[in-house]
C-alpha cells in the first residue's frame, strides 16, 4: 500500500516521501494518528500544494523538541527499589518508574519517549537512559537506582 508520509518516521522515510507499506502498518497506525495519506493523484496534488506548511510544522516540531533535549541535558533522576546486599533488585525497575521518577522531578518525559535496550533496570547505581524525543533528536540521561530499606 502506498503512502504519502505527513512527518518524518523513523525506519520508513521523511516527510513527503511516498512508501510502501504494509496494510495493517498504514491502516491502524499511519493514517488514523494523520501521520500519512492515502497516495492517490488527488493527494498528491493537495500534497503538493501544503508542503510549505507541512515543512513549516515539521521544522517548529524539531526545534520544540531540540529546546525540550537542551533542558533535558545532564539530568539525573533518582529511583528508590527493594534490593539486596549485593545491589540486585528484587523486581526490576521499568519505564514507568523512570517516567514518573521524571515528572516529580518537574521534567516532562513520557514513557514512550524511552530507550531501555537491555531491558528494565535490575541492578543498582547509576544507568545510562536515551530519551528518543523526535527521529533526529536524541538526549541521554542519566537514572540512578538506589535500594531502599524495609
Amino acid at each position: 500500500m502506498q503512502v504519502i508520509l505527513l512527518e518524518k518516521i523513523s525506519n520508513v522515510g521523511s516527510l513527503g516521501d511516498l512508501v510502501d507499506v504494509k496494510p495493517g502498518f498504514a491502516r491502524n497506525f499511519l493514517l488514523p494518528l494523520g501521520k500519512a495519506q492515502m497516495a492517490t493523484k488527488t493527494n498528491l496534488e493537495e500534497f503538493e500544494t501544503r508542503r510549505a506548511e507541512y515543512e513549516a510544522q515539521q521544522s517548529s516540531l524539531l526545534e520544540s523538541a531540540k529546546q525540550r533535549a537542551a533542558a533535558l541535558e545532564g539530568a539525573t533522576v533518582t529511583v528508590l527499589a527493594r534490593a539486596g546486599n549485593e545491589g540486585k533488585l528484587f523486581g526490576s525497575v521499568g519505564g514507568d518508574e523512570i517516567a514518573a521518577a521524571f515528572v516529580a522531578a518537574n521534567k516532562a518525559v513520557e514513557k514512550r519517549e524511552l530507550r531501555l535496550p537491555e531491558g528494565p533496570l535490575r541492578n543498582t547505581g547509576e544507568h545510562e537512559i536515551v530519551l528518543h524525543i523526535h527521529p533526529e533528536v536524541n538526549v541521554t540521561v542519566k537514572v540512578v537506582v538506589e535500594g531502599e530499606e524495609e
